[in-house]
């Protein structure tokens, strides 16, 4: 019997979204606790800061250009390196999916996608090295969504079914329908009860699922929330725990619509061309949707719901821990946690995500609290790690070797020296815009190279120093007195990427 692996993520949670993270509205014990024992990583970045790319990374332990789903809507395929698939047929391992997969695209309903057509057939697995998988998304609204989730809902609480508004309008356009106290995009009074939103429901199905297991069986089970992205939409009953007229803006939102112009003039033309509503560069943000219309008191909503999620998050996972202790796994489970991308919640007068590196989108929580048996000593590590590195450590906590194909190494558990960089990158086009950034982290700095396309000529990138500029509101860029180490950063960063996948991969939908 050997190490079982239990790997939480979310959808869209920020770094500081947790009290370990310096957070400090939403109540996260349980996650804090397992950081306190564990090892968890200062700067962690993905390596796309949207959905599907981000998620294939995790899976394959590849950068975004080698496994080739370089934006939402490209299936990835099915030979691709697959972490899972190397528990279960090298070390014998019983896997399992709980939650949001999204590798394949999500707004192709019907379409030749098992994430789609499973549950409608009465599917749970196997697929892509998962024995087991039972999923869902960020609405219960079953004439939407073919997921397991809304069929439950729809068999065993028919009547709570329409407690969650639209998301995706029959025009297969996110919807920007504003609601809650304020209005503000993407915010919903949810009446359904907490014990069957989708939260629980994922920590519910993960328990019902090993409770099926003999105790001397290894497992690795993927525990995936849907939440807190949007739409913000918790259970009306939970919102108590936040009053958004309480609450704060955040420490990047610059202010006014001027003083926001201000800091976003400083920035690559694609920020404040979205800010004002004169161009959309991401087809998840409602195209109604002009960030510079925006309220405080909206941004406060969206806050507030976020942070409620959290919670919410957080006590689901303390049940599915205290289950795993229960059956006397907890000294031989390994737990890492974290999140495909971050969400701006506000920062520069934006919300959703984008082209836009970061770090409300790019850096992310990481957290591995090794299993207690292995004795491994807990520390925060403040040496740059990513998403790319999870499937071979995965592979090293249950002791089989790793593909061959995958990239990236096992995590440090200590300030070792081993890591120097990490790289981000967007490769993406929406409504005829196109842009390509590489990203590198390094010393402090980080450096985005906007490479030439319809958006960008070619000359325009961005640069941070974090010691002085921890909001990234200056752009040094074009400072002559960083010059210098911004070429290094550059050949660095070029150095650095790996060989992009020969034959593109074709995006088939949105979303």
């Amino acid at each position: 019997m050997g190490r079982k692996v239990l790997f939480i993520t979310t959808d869209q949670q920020r770094f500081d979204a947790l009290g370990c993270n310096g957070g400090k509205i939403a109540k996260t014990p349980v996650i804090d606790g397992v950081a306190a024992k564990g090892i968890n990583y200062q700067r962690a970045h993905n390596q796309n800061v949207v959905c599907m790319p981000a998620r294939s990374t995790m899976l394959t332990g590849q950068h975004v250009r080698s496994h080739g789903v370089i934006t939402n809507g490209i299936p990835l395929p099915e030979d691709s390196p697959d972490v899972a698939r190397r528990l279960r047929e090298e070390g014998g391992y019983k896997t399992a999916l709980i939650g949001k997969a999204h590798f394949e695209p999500s707004s192709a309903p019907g379409g030749p996608y098992y994430e789609n057509y499973a549950a409608g057939k009465g599917l749970y697995g196997p697929h892509r090295g998962f024995d087991y998988m039972e999923l869902c998304a960020h609405t219960g609204r079953a004439g939407r969504s073919l997921y397991h989730y809304p069929r439950w809902l729809q068999e065993h609480h028919p009547e709570e079914v329409d407690c969650f508004q639209e998301y995706v309008t029959p025009e297969k356009q996110v919807s920007g329908r504003g609601g809650g106290d304020t209005g503000a995009p993407q915010v919903w009074h949810n009446h359904i009860k907490r014990e069957h939103y989708h939260t629980d429901w994922t920590a519910d199905r993960a328990i019902d699922w090993l409770s099926g297991l003999d105790e001397d069986e290894d497992w690795f089970v993927w525990l995936s929330f849907p939440d807190p992205h949007h739409p913000w939409e918790p259970p009306s009953s939970e919102q108590h725990r936040v009053n958004w007229r309480d609450l704060d803006l955040p420490a990047a939102y610059p202010g006014s619509v001027d003083e926001t112009i201000k800091v976003l003039e400083q920035k690559p033309r694609h920020w404040l061309e979205w800010f004002l509503g004169k161009k959309r560069y991401n087809y998840e943000t409602p195209p109604s949707f002009v960030p510079a219309e925006m309220t405080e008191d909206n941004i406060r909503e969206v806050n507030a719901m976020c942070h409620i999620s959290n919670e919410l998050i957080d006590e689901a996972i303390g049940r599915v821990l205290g289950y795993i202790d229960g059956r006397g796994w907890g000294e031989d489970t390994d737990i890492l946690y974290t999140t495909d991308h971050g969400e701006f919640q506000g920062d520069y007068g934006l919300l959703f995500k984008g082209p836009y590196h970061v770090d409300s989108l790019m850096r992310v929580p990481m957290i591995w609290r090794p299993a207690p048996s292995a004795g491994v000593t807990p520390a925060k590590v403040e040496q740059p790690v990513g998403h790319v590195d999870l499937a071979r450590t995965i592979c090293h906590i249950a002791g089989v070797a790793a593909d061959d194909r995958m990239q990236g190494a096992v995590l440090p558990t200590s300030e070792d020296g081993s890591r120097e960089r990490v790289l981000t990158e967007w490769d993406g086009t929406y409504e005829g815009a196109e842009i390509r950034q590489r990203t590198i982290y390094r010393d402090g700095y980080v450096c985005t190279v906007c490479e030439k396309t319809n958006v960008h000529d070619g000359t325009e990138g961005e640069l941070y120093v974090l010691a002085d500029d921890p909001r990234q509101f200056v752009n040094r860029w074009n400072d002559p007195a960083l010059a210098s180490i911004k070429s290094d950063l550059i050949a660095d960063l070029y150095d650095n990427l790996p060989a992009a996948r020969e034959e593109p991969l074709e995006q088939v939908a949105y979303v």
